[in-house]
């Protein structure tokens, strides 16, 4: 009983903080490649049993924006991809929860929840994920001025799916899958990748590859979104932090795009845990090390403003 009470309260509270934040709905006409969304595919909420916020069956997605402070904005903001597999969104520990610490340092945050691949509901699933992301990117930079942004401080976060999300973005950002009449710039500013899926060609998370890709992509596919096979001196520099136990999605992930990026002469720190296993979010309870703190500190070498001593 005291159990449900404390799970309900979580969810009450969660919807309440939503409530009180802006929600950007990501296209304001029609969903580019979206079929009907049948009656019993419906966005399912939920408090999972160690108190996360968890979203399953997205297809209408949106953005819902944290803005810093006014005494310490910066103009540096992110965009917040959970992870979940592409199967669900970890909404909280991966996304609201994460903003906030960005708030704190004055960075302004856009939690991004993304459409879940899912034939049911789009044309084609391949590449509506990549749609998604640089539809993002385009309202960000689009609405800089009304949020108070440099749009030349606008970086990309993800965590493990939601790390190959944010990747698929960060080297296929050129390949525009989304109307741009005003030629906004869709690359990052900057990415952070927290155990994130990168190849799917080796240390293969099966499960993510093939909600997105289906059981047998061709090789094709697979190269393309495998981010270290893609890297250009282009590439944004990016933060990486992983668990060397990571059992779920192997350290070999970080380690690929990392080489691929110091090989391409971009700057790129990858941040190890000995231990914490995979989806720890912003606490890994087996190291007193806040890593978030080194990445605003790594944030802060590569010229982009964030308040505090790091």
């Amino acid at each position: 009983m005291v159990k449900s009470f404390i799970l309900f309260f979580l969810f009450f509270m969660a919807v309440q903080i939503s409530k009180s934040q802006e929600v950007i709905p990501l296209y304001t006409d029609s969903i580019p490649g979206a079929k009907p969304t049948p009656s019993t595919y419906a966005e399912n909420t939920e408090v999972r049993s160690n108190g996360t916020l968890s979203v399953t069956k997205v297809s209408i997605p949106t953005l819902t924006v944290f803005e810093a402070p006014k005494d310490i904005a910066t103009g540096t903001a992110i965009i917040i991809c959970p992870g979940g597999g592409y199967g669900a969104l970890a909404f909280s520990h991966e996304g609201t929860d994460v903003a906030k610490r960005f708030n704190a340092i004055g960075v302004t945050a856009f939690v991004l929840k993304y459409r879940l691949p899912s034939d049911q509901i789009m044309v084609d699933k391949t590449y509506a994920l990549l749609q998604d992301a640089q539809q993002a990117i385009y309202l960000v930079r689009k609405a800089a001025k009304k949020y108070h942004i440099k749009s030349n401080k606008v970086g990309i976060m993800g965590f493990s799916a939601g790390g190959h999300f944010a990747s698929t973005l960060e080297i296929h950002y050129n390949d525009l899958k989304i109307a741009n009449p005003e030629k906004i710039d869709l690359r990052p500013s900057f990415g952070v990748l927290v155990y994130p899926v990168i190849s799917f060609e080796e240390s293969v998370h099966t499960g993510t590859m093939k909600n997105l890709l289906g059981p047998n992509p061709p090789d094709s596919l697979k190269r393309y979104f495998s981010a270290n096979e893609n890297v250009t001196k282009k590439t944004p520099p990016t933060y990486f932090v992983h668990a060397k136990d990571d059992k779920t999605v192997p350290v070999a992930n970080s380690e690929l795009m990392h080489k691929a990026l110091l090989a391409a002469k971009v700057p790129s720190n990858l941040f190890y845990f000995e231990k914490g296993g995979h989806g720890f979010g912003l606490i890994n309870k087996t190291s007193t090390t806040d890593w978030f703190s080194l990445m605003a500190g790594w944030l802060k070498v590569q010229k982009f403003k964030v308040k505090g001593n790091f």
